[in-house]
């Protein structure tokens, strides 16, 4: 199905796919900045809402997509991380009570609504920070209905702390944007290393179907692809710095290969920051300048990065 948000064209609607009986994941093409993925696990008479959206506009459309499908709004709202795009929306739904890890939480209420002033250009509406009313540490059961969701924190990864949600009995996985479908991960708030080592966890769960943080539903090629990368940012780093180069002229350099041709490519500019950090024995998820890595990925792009949210 396919809702209509002002502005965005047809090809480039929202819409929702069955990826697994009462399972559904909702795609916002073409999965770049802000135009993240979120998920719907509807069961007996229940129903749970991974991630939201990141403008006024572009969740109520979501609100729109799920009432489509269960007359009977989420009665929970699982936040996979702290940006945004997945967690602006909550607002959207009153009914549902909202569960994220501890550490997202505290990064929701730290950072408040700063994403709206990299791209004020953008129709945010009137989004609001809804933080989670429920927290954890590690790892959290919820059912739905007749459907178990297994709630795991890992990393620090994508953030400080991700939550990917688990359905065994489907083998379903909802990644959040700890892994990411054709589109460049973004790991300087959280760790390159850290990454790696999440998706060995997320490999070993046995996934049939993966729908990631942003871009098209996969299996576990995407978990392969998402790995390649960064270890060739690893590589790329330990390269740069025996070199003498910075971050930057490393990423000037490279030769991307077949992931280059990935959304938002100039996002190797903070993840080379990420990986030279870890490379001079910085431990793994301490806090990045962000304004200045932003400005430096800006710099290599030509101009700000386009977010058509």
């Amino acid at each position: 199905m396919t809702e209509d948000v002002e502005g965005v064209t047809e090809k480039l609607a929202p819409r929702l796919e069955e990826v697994a009986d009462g399972i559904f994941a909702h795609l916002q093409p073409d999965g770049g900045w802000c135009l993240n993925n979120a998920g719907l696990i509807v069961s007996g008479g229940r129903s749970a809402l991974v991630d939201t959206a990141a403008t006024e506009a572009r969740a109520r459309a979501l609100r729109e997509a799920v009432l489509g499908v269960t007359p009977i709004p989420p009665r929970t709202v699982i936040n996979t991380h702290s940006h945004g795009d997945h967690t602006f929306g909550n607002f959207l739904f009153p009914e549902a009570v909202v569960v994220g890890s501890e550490r997202t939480r505290t990064e929701m209420d730290t950072v408040g609504l700063h994403l709206t002033g990299l791209w004020p250009e953008v129709c945010w509406g009137g989004v609001e920070v809804v933080l989670p009313e429920v927290t954890f540490r590690e790892r959290l059961t919820l059912h739905i209905g007749g459907t178990t969701a297994e709630l795991l924190c890992l990393g620090p990864a994508h953030t400080a702390a991700d939550t990917v949600v688990w359905l065994p009995a489907q083998r379903v996985l909802f990644t959040g944007d700890l892994v990411m479908s054709g589109v460049t991960p973004f790991c300087p708030m959280g760790s390159v290393a850290g990454s790696v080592e999440a998706i060995a966890v997320l490999r070993s769960l046995g996934a049939r179907t993966v729908v990631t943080g942003h871009g098209p539903v996969g299996g576990t090629e995407v978990l392969d692809s998402a790995e390649g990368y960064l270890r060739l940012v690893q590589r790329l780093a330990r390269e740069g710095a025996a070199a003498g180069l910075t971050p930057l002229e490393t990423a000037q350099e490279a030769d991307l290969g077949p992931y280059g041709e990935w959304i938002d490519a100039e996002r190797l500019v903070p993840n080379l920051h990420r990986a030279y950090a870890e490379e001079r024995g910085q431990a793994v998820g301490d806090a990045a300048e962000m304004p200045a890595l932003f400005a430096e990925m800006v710099e290599f792009h030509g101009g700000l990065p386009a977010c058509h949210a």
